[in-house]
């Protein structure tokens, strides 16, 4: 079985790796190989703002999510934005997506963080399923985005 645990510095070519599969399948993003590596260094690097947790099948890194900190009025406290979720083609089917999903609530829980919350895309209907098995509803927010630094 796999070993989920904090990803670190090294991680991050095989985290960049599965980045591109994510985001090839993404209608909202494109692969960007620099941008990836950058983002996830400074999620490494700073505790304070997220953390990224990888599965490990020895060396491999083999399926990751992600967990960004903000705080939330509506909550009053820390809450966690769950993003970047993506386990490798080979290893789906197995149960790994679902231990993750669990590993992340796990630490949103025992960090005290109020609430997790994540987007998928509409049309994504396994990942809509694995996140309704696991306790997450729909919202009735809509998701916009606007770049500010193209």
């Amino acid at each position: 079985m796999e070993l989920i645990t904090p990803a670190n510095l090294t991680d991050v070519p095989q985290l960049a790796d599965l980045l591109n599969l994510l985001f090839t399948q993404e209608a909202d993003f494109t692969p960007d190989r620099e941008k990836q590596e950058r983002g996830l260094r400074l999620i490494i690097e700073s505790a304070h703002d997220g953390v990224i947790l990888a599965a490990r099948d020895g060396d491999q890194v083999v399926g990751m999510v992600g967990l960004l900190f903000t705080i939330s009025t509506a909550e009053g406290g820390r809450v966690c934005w769950l993003e970047d979720m993506v386990v490798r083609p080979d290893r789906r089917g197995g149960g790994l997506g679902s231990r993750l999903l669990q590993s992340a609530i796990a630490y949103a829980r025992s960090h005290s963080f109020s609430r997790i919350t994540l987007l998928t895309d509409k049309l994504n209907a396994g990942a809509i399923r694995l996140y309704g098995r696991h306790g997450f509803i729909e919202s009735e927010m809509t998701a916009f985005r606007l770049m500010t630094n193209p």
